[in-house]
């Protein structure tokens, strides 16, 4: 009757949009240890009642932000996406730990791989940030309409690991191969009034997060940002303080400290050389 929760997953994008198709971060960064703890404790009564005598399970709920009130959206008995996703944030084998416990061993008699002394039942913990971003291909599918809902339609995703979200997010982002050394501004978006990037953020939009950075760029309010698009206001935050750092860039003479400090916030050579129009070669011997 052992059980242990491997990893807590959260969704950028609000309910409505699959999991597949959002941003996802591990851990969860904005819940209260109240909302967490809630979650953990239903998963294993979820579990039990439905049956799962051994194995991974997957479970997903949805929280009102205002109320905190939690509801499940589904249960998975069995490995999933989300579950690859969990063995590799955290480096837990959870396919290995599964067909081991399905062979008659108990979590308490494996040991973590990674840690080497203590057993699987221990919960693992991370000290970094784990982003998902998920990759699309509308150009290939014409006939698709180019917006998301409770349908998945990405191909694929990226998956990058820092030491801070922003860290994380941006190396996510170059990490999808379409082109982009971090929050780029498209020659489409580029063209956009303040007016027109509100109405877009009305719409789950594939890469909706460079939408949300032309909109702080046009002076579109954070607050407003997250009426409108239902993101949580940490993650607007974070995404207003890489727009506000290329600014920076823009006026700043490149020098050892600043660079390291935005290799700290996940910012590309290419991505600073384009913003500060300087040849950071210099820097390389770091």
């Amino acid at each position: 009757d052992n059980c242990i929760i491997v990893c807590s997953i959260e969704n950028i994008d609000p309910m409505g949009v699959h999991t597949g198709a959002s941003i996802t971060v591990a851990p969860a960064l904005t819940l209260t240890d109240k909302e967490f703890q809630k979650m953990r404790n239903d998963s294993i009564n979820i579990i039990k009642e439905i049956g799962v005598e051994t194995g991974g399970s997957n479970v997903q709920f949805a929280i009102d932000p205002k109320t905190g009130k939690s509801i499940v959206i589904e249960m998975n008995p069995r490995v999933s996406r989300s579950s690859a996703l969990a063995s590799k944030a955290t480096g837990f084998p959870i396919a290995r730990v599964a067909a081991k416990l399905a062979v008659g061993f108990s979590l308490d008699e494996l040991m973590n791989d990674i840690t080497k002394i203590t057993p699987a039942s221990f919960e693992p913990t991370i000290d970094y940030i784990v982003t998902k971003i998920p990759r699309f291909t509308f150009e290939k599918f014409n006939q698709t309409e180019a917006e998301l809902g409770t349908t998945m339609k990405s191909i694929g995703e990226a998956m990058s690991i820092g030491r801070n979200f922003k860290e994380s997010f941006q190396k996510g982002i170059r990490s999808l191969e379409i082109g982009l050394n971090g929050l780029e501004i498209t020659d489409e978006l580029r063209k956009k009034t303040k007016k027109e990037l509100t109405n877009l953020l009305k719409i789950n939009t594939p890469y909706k997060f460079l939408i949300i950075a032309q909109a702080i760029r046009k002076g579109l309010k954070e607050k407003k940002i997250c009426k409108i698009t239902k993101y949580d206001y940490w993650f607007i935050s974070q995404i207003s303080e890489i727009v506000k750092t290329e600014e920076i860039i823009k006026k700043t003479k490149l020098n050892k400290e600043f660079y390291l400090k935005l290799k700290g916030d996940g910012f590309s050579d290419k991505r600073i050389e384009k913003l500060s129009k300087n040849k950071i070669s210099e820097f390389k011997k770091i």
